[in-house]
């Protein structure tokens, strides 16, 4: 499939002609297709009809995946001519100073980033959109496999693998074919990511705000106040309350008052709180759920996964997809069956032991602290293992500075903290030299933890092999390439052990 000479792969064979009216028959070349996000797109415009190509600085699977798909992938480093094209996609990563970017504005062609792509995927659906500080992809899978379960085929694109649901994308029917909707706009479900405001370019009619919390201080400078002032302007693009615009908000967490200031759609509130529009309840033993509007019952499902938080992401996910015509009992099974997306509390394996025993390895998407925290939880209440093992990458210098006391604080059902350095992504000079691992551990350990800074991951794998026990779980934690250490020390000949506690 892939060309090693050229750096090539895909033919660019675009499918049978598409009466799509927005993407049908256009060349769309993507600046940066081999992210998530961007190759979830690359496909879903290629399914709708447009001829798409693209190119990255390395290669990877989801480039050979891509070409598969008959898109035209290519390899490049520092690429400097563009193909033959109607529109560009530049990935947010992509500098403004980019060869192909210039060489687009020279020819006059029209240049879009991801957000404002996504937003024009939107155009003549019936689009969702899910954001919040935590849980938008997990919330996402869960909700475009709950539509597929219920026969509304959906499109989607999620910011995760997910193969219970075909992967990160998929295009669905262009008027919703059952439900009580039936006939109306196709559903579009995508992720509405905060960082760089991005989500302002979406185009929703409905909306999820699940959660709101500081983050992505590098960018918003103003921090919570200004964070909240951009999600109230993500909710104002809602279509008013008569053209069928809705907003689902959590009620407790989100600064649902402040959020919902102005807003002309409809809002709805959901949660724990006995106050809530559409209140959630939760059996910890049995992993029962319940949701209750207006004193009735809506839905009831057992879950699948771990965690009162993941309780709420398939509560939001349920009630979207009554607003959206969906069956209740088919709703029902859809969150039922639902095993969750790629990196979010996800199984690796287990590890036998020379000195006899198993240890359980799970891999966490987690790098916020709430989120560190929440996972934790989960693991202690769900799994109940022996001793919890984790292992943790700050991600962004800028996050650990801003947020270090909490980082400090969210570890405490954990029984070892080991912490490599720190994962360098978008950060300033002046951040990266302000903050370290060392920095975390010693909060850590200033709070009682046993905690250890080991820079590298080979460090960090050879000292499991040294106090790893029977009945312990390790848990690889953070945004980037930590899961690195759980493949690799499950891949490790089971060695001795001294099993001694550090």
């Amino acid at each position: 499939m892939r060309s090693e000479a050229a750096g090539q792969c895909g033919s660019g064979t675009a499918p049978s002609a598409s009466t799509d009216p927005v993407f049908g028959g256009k060349r769309v070349h993507f600046i940066g297709i081999g992210g998530s996000g961007m190759s979830g797109l690359a496909q879903l415009l290629q399914r709708r009809g447009a001829r798409v190509s693209g190119t990255d600085q390395s290669w990877s699977d989801v480039l050979d995946r891509l070409g598969g798909d008959g898109i035209t992938v290519s390899v490049d480093a520092q690429p400097t001519e563009l193909p033959a094209c109607d529109l560009v996609v530049a990935s947010a990563a992509v500098k403004d100073h980019h060869p192909l970017l210039q060489a687009a504005r020279r020819q006059g062609i029209e240049v879009l980033n991801y957000a404002q792509a996504l937003g024009r995927v939107m155009i003549g659906r019936t689009g969702i959109s899910i954001a919040g500080t935590h849980g938008k992809s997990t919330t996402t899978g869960m909700l475009a496999h709950v539509l597929i379960t219920s026969g509304i085929d959906p499109s989607f694109i999620v910011g995760a693998t997910c193969n219970q649901i075909g992967g990160g994308s998929r295009v669905g029917t262009e008027r919703i074919p059952a439900g009580s909707l039936a006939g109306a706009p196709g559903v579009m479900v995508a992720e509405a990511c905060e960082y760089n405001r991005s989500f302002h370019s979406h185009r929703p009619t409905l909306a999820l705000i699940n959660n709101i919390e500081e983050d992505h201080l590098d960018f918003y400078t103003g921090g919570l106040d200004e964070i909240i002032a951009s999600f109230n302007a993500f909710a104002a693009r809602l279509p008013d309350r008569t053209q069928g615009g809705r907003l689902l908000i959590a009620h407790d967490g989100a600064h649902r008052r402040r959020v919902t200031a102005g807003l002309s759609c409809a809002v709805s509130s959901f949660g724990f709180a006995a106050l809530a529009d559409y209140r959630v309840q939760f059996d910890a033993q049995s992993r029962e759920c319940s949701v209750s509007h207006r004193g009735s019952e809506l839905l009831r499902w057992t879950s699948r996964l771990l965690g009162d938080h993941n309780v709420l992401n398939s509560a939001a996910a349920g009630i979207l997809a009554t607003w959206v015509g969906a069956d209740r009992a088919r709703i029902e099974e859809g969150l039922s069956t639902f095993g969750g997306v790629d990196r979010r509390l996800q199984h690796m394996g287990d590890r036998s032991l020379a000195t006899g025993g198993t240890v359980r390895v799970y891999d966490d998407y987690g790098h916020h602290p709430t989120e560190v925290d929440a996972t934790l939880r989960a693991i202690r209440a769900g799994l109940d293992p022996t001793r919890l093992l984790c292992v943790f990458q700050p991600h962004q210098h800028s996050r650990t500075r801003h947020l270090l006391d909490e980082f400090a604080q969210s570890f405490g059902h954990a029984d070892i903290v080991l912490v490599p350095d720190i994962y360098f992504v978008r950060d300033s000079a002046e951040d990266a030299q302000s903050v370290s691992s060392a920095d975390l551990v010693a909060k850590l350990r200033d709070r009682g933890a046993q905690a250890w800074h080991i820079p590298s991951f080979e460090g960090i794998v050879q000292r499991l092999d040294e106090i790893a026990q029977d009945g312990d779980l390790v848990v690889v934690m953070g945004a980037g390439p930590v899961w690195e250490i759980g493949r690799d020390w499950l891949a490790r000949a089971a060695a001795p052990a001294t099993g001694s506690k550090p």
